[in-house]
């Protein structure tokens, strides 16, 4: 694991180096659990034949995701969205069960309670690793999903991690907070689809596409991290999915994608001489004045202290399931 914490400074020894086989995942997924069950176990299974360590499968890989956004589509509604899963319910533990030795990470809609979430999980055979709620919310989708609260770090056989979905990564904060609570390898898990104004008839030429894959170096590259970054493939509804599953070193380049289309990009990380490597000169951690700049971004949603503001971020708890909004910012499901 990376010495690097809140404010990049290094203590202790250097740690080992740590290659790790890293696998993103472009395809499709339907309503039908079942089936997505059956297509993550042949996808582990394929993953796992080549080596792979760590699998990051889509937004909705449980489930599916919406069928339309504002203004069209029953899918914000109850009835049309995708089933709403326990967090520790059977489906999860299955997830767990499939993935043995593998880390693995899938998105779903989570039920807790009256309320539905827009979630992923990270699991491993030992069971749930971590788990996300999507914060920011695009085009509605706070009319089927309540908003999470929340970017939580979390420690895995392969180093300190972190997730967020699709949107999320619009947000430089939400990356920041990740890499400042010590995540050296962040995972996205996206159902990030083409433009619905601007359509092009080539999808590699597509505005969102661009932008997708933009958000991806540019969220590596700033907080010099690992990152993984998974997509929805096909049509679903009216969406059409723009593919581009792919692994980004530390430095901003593109080490493997998949393309627009369904696949699995692969590729393997020396983790700890990676973000050496990135690091050893401009140390984007290190070198950031927190006290600047805090009070006005407001960094991980929390009021700015300047008794804080000097010292680094401290970890945060692996769970985000104890808080919930005090009254729904949309319809309670």
């Amino acid at each position: 694991m990376s010495a690097d914490r809140g404010d990049g400074a290094r203590g202790g020894p250097e740690p080992a180096s740590r290659a790790v086989t890293i696998a993103a995942v472009t395809a499709p997924f339907t309503r039908d659990l079942d089936e997505c069950l059956a297509a993550i176990s042949r996808l582990v299974d394929g993953a796992r034949r080549r080596g792979v360590d760590l699998l990051v499968l889509p937004e909705g890989a449980l489930g599916g995701y919406l069928r339309a956004l504002p203004p069209r589509g029953d899918d914000l509604a109850p009835r049309g969205g995708p089933p709403a899963l326990d967090p520790d319910g059977p489906e999860i533990t299955r997830l767990a069960a499939i993935a043995g030795d593998m880390v693995v990470c899938a998105g779903y809609a989570e039920r807790d309670g009256r309320y539905r979430y827009n979630s992923a999980v990270c699991v491993h055979g030992d069971g749930v690793l971590g788990r996300h709620r999507k914060v920011h919310q695009p085009l509605g989708e706070s009319l089927a999903y309540e908003a999470g609260r929340s970017f939580t770090a979390f420690d895995s056989p392969l180093g300190r991690m972190g997730m967020m979905i699709c949107y999320d990564k619009a947000f430089p904060e939400s990356g920041r907070s990740l890499a400042l609570a010590g995540a050296d390898i962040i995972a996205c898990l996206s159902a990030w689809p083409a433009s619905r104004t601007h359509a092009a008839d080539d999808i590699a030429a597509d505005r969102w596409r661009h932008r997708f894959d933009l958000y991806d170096q540019v969220r590596a590259l700033e907080n010099q991290v690992v990152w993984v970054s998974s997509n929805q493939a096909g049509t679903f509804g009216s969406l059409r999915f723009v593919g581009n599953a792919k692994i980004v070193h530390p430095d901003g380049s593109v080490l493997a994608s998949t393309g627009t289309g369904a696949g699995t990009a692969v590729a393997t990380v020396d983790v700890t001489a990676a973000l050496r490597a990135a690091r050893s000169g401009l140390n984007h951690l290190r070198d950031r004045r927190g006290a600047s700049y805090e009070k006005q971004c407001l960094l991980a949603g929390e009021p700015y202290d300047p008794r804080r503001a000097a010292r680094p971020a401290a970890p945060r708890p692996t769970a985000e399931h104890g808080s919930r909004p005090s009254r729904p910012a949309g319809p309670a499901h």
